[in-house]
């Protein structure tokens, strides 16, 4: 019966559940969308192009490893870990021999790949770039469409598609710069593959020597092609080769000199190790928005229930009133739930397809994400997100629904009337609570130092506050009423009535007020947390450099051509070239920089606590104090890590500084850190000068290097604040539905609670009251919950940003702009008086007699 009758009160009262539909509806497509990313970062395929024509890669490991041994109770336990390097790791150039020994393999070609950049201005975007050895075309393949190969250091061939950009023909000059000095080639010949373009890079392929010496890695190659004799299995080779590998490695762990061997769909992450990294972050992105939409979306379901519940309490009564037992009035706003719960999981599982899509196409062109990182879209993801709508909308029905069913059919009758007094006691101790356990998260925020750690406690903090206000909403808003009793009634009969209805509806009130506190604490903590890092980081960056002036590049980098220029410029005194990379010290990854340790001090100061970087060498190393204390270090200490390619070494530190936000947790010898990062190019070079040496003559020292060009340190810092800009705008978009779905639940529950006055209006107008004074009254109504969840939602947000500022900076001061805080609440404001506003509009159309008279 009680299904039967759920049945028939959705159907009547499609309006009533209008608003739980699409609070669920939203949340079922967000919980789509980021499953899908998660998917996509966990089973997305990455397509593989220059090695489209090779079955099986053997290519060095990529991986840092470490390998832990306990015993617990008489029983030996070994873990074993590994995390991937910043660079791209190399083989010994002797695997080529033990991979052609193997039985099956019909030929072994070495392949070279390095960064080659054409300097050529051609239409459309830029590709990556990357050079070879014309030996190693036959791996995708490629072939001659036009000229020949290359036969001396002189020439190059490139790929259709760069020669079709850039206009270049068989004989005309290209000079391309790659780990070195730029160099101008003949271009010999246009090569093409049956395959099409490649759609993610440019190819250039150079002679066998000229290519080795381009790629400055002597005794190495990237990775060894292998194609396989006619007859032999792909996978059955792969096996071998792994044996024969771990054979030559002494079955040391490895497959031999840290060789991996891939086959089919395991070829593209060997290919493209970035998007082998965007894969960890699509799922740690994907991870942190799902849960982060997920915890905003139980707090809106149940609020929009709790409204829907409310208004229905005048029929629940009477159903307790003619004998409803409590069982039964759950069972069937349980039911109820369900059935909501189900119709919008599966609408919004099919809206969070198109969701995801979209999504993925903004990571792309941000470029957070690379383009052949191809997106899954599985079944996983809308059954979750289905399972989670109806477990929600159930969840919430019953919590919702609890007091109603439980008391007295008297009391439900007084309470349908006559708004309780005081919230239930277990709804203010639970709303004390999650205050206390969003004060202890603050406190924890405050003592976290690195970005991975806080930025998750961030926004988990503005949920748990956010769930405080809903549950203690009601004192809030009774409380706030007494201090705004005298500015509203300033506007008059209207302004009266609203203060009578924060009063007396503080419950329904309270409703509208907590996803616009929800709003604007989320929002203000999304759009404020970079400039908040971004901003300190710079300023430690503009107090670091001593240097007045700064060599940059439009290209790959600054060559050590052009910083030797400068250094020999009269009026320079000292010229630093900085190159930055990430480390691992264990497996834990530490950014960091080389520099040239000439002239240092000149041109940097990093606030050294403690050492000295006098003397700073080939083996010594500076560290930032959070590294320091994170791994016990002083000056003199040894410290063994893993370069960017993986490549162990120890060195001693010298000096421990105070500015590692604006520097980095490590600082190296450049030409340790150049010799093992795709990109050995300086990123800038510091330079240091006597007064009245000024950009003229600085500009003409290195007026013969391509894309060169200097800067002074203001100019550099504005660049830096372009770049953070760019940061701030994809941790916008990261959140950006989250900020979105908890726009429309401001919207939905402004426009249910005022939709479903419409008997208060109609009793009001009885009275004597005009349309224009309900009207004025709503609007009175509506700045007060602006002005409440304003207040409140921008001391959440104050009170997590400054805590993550205290530990991230050591300072309590977040960056806040006003125009944008003005902006963030000007739109918060403007959706809360449209969405009450419209209705109420609509809802003084009917006219209040025929309201007054209806059942």
């Amino acid at each position: 019966m009680m299904l039967r009758y759920a049945l028939q009160t959705v159907r009547d009262r499609k309006a009533g559940f209008l608003g739980a539909f699409v609070a669920l509806l939203c949340a079922a497509a967000l919980v789509t969308a980021c499953g899908t990313l998660l998917e996509t970062g966990l089973r997305g395929k990455i397509a593989t192009e220059r090695y489209a024509a090779t079955p099986v890669v053997v290519s060095a490991d990529q991986n840092v490893h470490q390998t832990t041994v306990t015993e617990k109770k008489g029983k030996t336990k070994t873990k074993h870990k590994a995390k991937p390097v910043a660079e791209r790791a190399w083989l010994p150039a002797a695997t080529v021999d033990t991979v052609r020994s193997v039985a099956g393999v019909a030929r072994a070609v070495p392949e070279l790949s390095f960064q080659a950049v054409p300097l050529v201005k051609a239409p459309g975007g830029a590709k990556p770039s990357y050079g070879h050895a014309w030996t190693s075309a036959a791996l995708t393949p490629f072939t001659l469409a036009e000229g020949r190969a290359p036969r001396n250091g002189d020439e190059v061939v490139v790929d259709r598609e760069l020669a079709a950009r850039a206009g270049l023909k068989t004989g005309a000059p290209l000079t391309v710069q790659a780990t070195g000095e730029p160099k101008t080639y003949t271009v010999s010949g246009i090569a093409q593959s049956a395959r099409g373009d490649l759609a993610r890079q440019n190819a250039l392929f150079f002679g066998d020597s000229e290519a080795q010496r381009l790629a400055a890695r002597d005794g190495q190659v990237t990775a060894i092609g292998v194609l396989p004799a006619p007859g032999a299995d792909p996978g059955e080779l792969a096996g071998r080769l792994r044996q024969a590998l771990r054979s030559a490695d002494g079955d040391g762990g490895g497959d031999g000199g840290g060789a991996q061997v891939a086959a089919g769909d395991a070829r593209g992450p060997v290919e493209f190790l970035d998007a082998s990294g965007a894969r960890i972050k699509l799922v740690s992105m994907g991870g942190a928005m799902g849960g982060t939409s997920l915890l905003v979306a139980i707090l809106v379901v149940v609020g929009t229930f709790a409204l829907s519940v409310q208004q229905r309490y005048r029929e629940l009564a009477l159903l307790r009133a003619i004998a409803a037992t409590p069982k039964q009035l759950r069972r069937m706003i349980g039911r109820e739930a369900l059935l909501v719960g189900l119709a919008a999981g599966v609408a919004g599982a099919l809206a969070g397809l198109p969701l995801a899509a979209w999504l993925h196409g903004r990571f792309v062109a941000s470029g957070v994400v690379p383009a052949n990182l191809e997106r899954t879209a599985g079944i996983f993801p809308m059954f979750a997100a289905v399972g989670a709508s109806l477990l929600g909308a159930w969840a919430a029905a019953r919590i919702t629904g609890r007091r109603i069913a439980r008391i007295r059919p008297a009391e439900a009758l007084a309470e349908s009337a006559v708004e309780r007094g005081r919230p239930a006691w277990i709804r203010i101790a639970t709303g004390v609570l999650l205050l206390a356990g969003g004060a202890v998260l603050v406190a924890v925020l405050s003592a976290l130092r690195t970005e991975p750690a806080s930025t998750p406690v961030t926004f988990l903090a503005v949920v748990v506050f956010a769930a405080a206000v809903s549950l203690l909403g009601p004192l809030l808003v009774r409380g706030a009423a007494a201090v705004l009793a005298g500015p509203l009634r300033l506007a008059g009969p209207g302004g009266y009535l609203a203060t009578a209805n924060l009063r007396g509806n503080a419950t329904r009130m309270a409703s509208a007020v907590t996803p616009l506190a929800l709003l604007i604490g989320m929002t203000c903590t999304v759009v404020f947390i970079t400039p908040t890092l971004g901003d300190a980081a710079r300023a430690q960056a503009r107090d670091g450099v001593r240097a007045g002036w700064v060599l940059a590049a439009q290209g790959p980098g600054v060559t050590g051509g052009a910083a030797e220029r400068i250094r020999r410029t009269p009026g320079v005194t000292a010229a630093t070239e900085i190159v930055h990379t990430s480390v691992r010290v264990g497996l834990t990854k530490y950014g960091a920089q080389g520099v040239t340790p000439a002239g240092l001090t000149r041109t940097w100061d990093p606030g050294v606590t403690a050492g000295s970087l006098d003397g700073f060498g080939e083996k010594s190393v500076a560290v930032s104090e959070l590294a320091a204390d994170q791994l016990g270090l002083k000056p003199g200490s040894p410290l063994e890590l893993a370069l960017g390619d993986g490549t162990p070494v120890t060195l001693t530190v010298s000096a421990v500084y105070a500015r590692g936000l604006g520097f980095g947790d490590l600082t190296l010898p450049h030409d340790l850190v150049a010799a093992h990062a795709d990109n050995p190019l300086a990123d800038s070079v510091l330079v240091a000068a006597e007064p009245g040496t000024g950009r003229e003559r600085l500009a003409a020292a290195v007026a013969g290097f391509a894309g060169v060009g200097v800067l002074s340190a203001r100019d550099a810092d504005a660049v830096r604040a372009e770049r953070q800009q760019a940061g701030a705008e994809i941790n916008l978009l990261a959140m950006g539905l989250v900020l979105a779905f908890t726009a429309i639940a401001v919207v939905n529950t402004l426009a249910m609670s005022t939709s479903e006055r419409l008997r208060e209006f109609a009793m009001l107008r009885l009275a004597g009251a005009k349309r224009r004074q309900v009207l004025r009254m709503l609007r009175a109504e509506a700045v007060a919950v602006v002005l409440i969840g304003a207040v409140l939602g921008s001391g959440i947000a104050l009170a997590v940003l400054t805590a993550f500022s205290v530990g991230m900076t050591g300072a309590a001061a977040p960056a806040v702009l006003p125009v944008v805080y003005v902006g963030v609440v000007g739109v918060a404001g403007l959706l809360a008086l449209a969405a009450t506003a419209l209705p109420g509009r609509v809802a003084l159309r009917v006219p209040p007699v025929e309201v007054a008279t209806s059942r």
